[in-house]
């Protein structure tokens, strides 16, 4: 299966030159531009399958060139995701209403902006194919609904599958149990904060029969992170 494209549109060259190690480190082949006007020529010759985009760019902003390509037909379907420095509420409405996919506010990890880029890229039907999602040597199936490490399969319930898919989505960032319930049981579902305790616990019991309890992390007085070791 030939490799999926991410354009890197990214005006400084110690971060631009980061991110495309990390996109052919993780599978992707990656092009680059320095602007949107070269991001612009880059595109009329390529057919990348995402963008990565920094909002601050030299002449047209990052978030004006996601509001004018998405408002071009052949264009329109094409996932975005911006990369900023901003991380007010407000600019993370501005990013959105641009019509980006998903938006990463800097400093990120690099493990979770690639779970965050196959994540949009499933969304968007992208890869649809890919049922597989690998951190380290823990493997979720989706296809399967299957949970292995080492290629041992693991005993979880439906809802603690989903709990796993969400985190291993969303590695190294921290969500209250509030974030988890709508995320994971959704927001029309009234349930009890103490009930993710209950699977969060059952899902470290299940993890550390192989060592891996700690991957699941209590942030005192705000919720849990999911995060492997470097």
């Amino acid at each position: 299966m030939s490799r999926l494209t991410i354009l890197v549109v990214e005006d400084e060259d110690a971060i631009r030159g980061m991110l495309m190690m990390v996109l052919e480190q993780a599978g992707f082949k990656s092009i680059a531009a320095a602007d949107a006007a070269e991001a612009q020529k880059v595109l009329d010759e390529n057919a990348p399958d995402l963008i990565l985009l920094d909002w601050m760019l030299p002449g047209i902003s990052g978030v004006e060139w996601a509001r004018r390509l998405k408002k071009e037909a052949v264009h329109r379907d094409l996932p975005v995701i911006l990369l900023t420095a901003r991380g007010e509420e407000e600019d993370t409405v501005r990013g959105l209403e641009s019509g980006a996919d998903d938006y990463m506010t800097k400093p990120f990890s690099t493990k979770e902006l690639v779970a965050r880029i196959r994540a949009v890229l499933r969304r968007t039907g992208k890869i649809q194919g890919l049922a597989q999602i690998s951190l380290g040597d823990l493997v979720l199936d989706t296809d399967q609904h299957r949970l292995s490490i080492s290629d041992k399969q693991l005993e979880v319930s439906p809802t603690e599958f989903r709990l796993m898919q969400f985190f291993m989505t969303h590695p190294d960032k921290v969500y209250s149990r509030t974030q988890l319930l709508d995320q994971v049981w959704g927001r029309s579902v009234y349930i009890e904060e103490r009930t993710v305790d209950v699977h969060i616990r059952r899902l470290r019991k299940i993890l550390g029969k192989y060592g891996k309890e700690d991957l699941v992390q209590t942030v005192r007085g705000f919720g849990y992170r999911f995060s492997l070791p470097d």
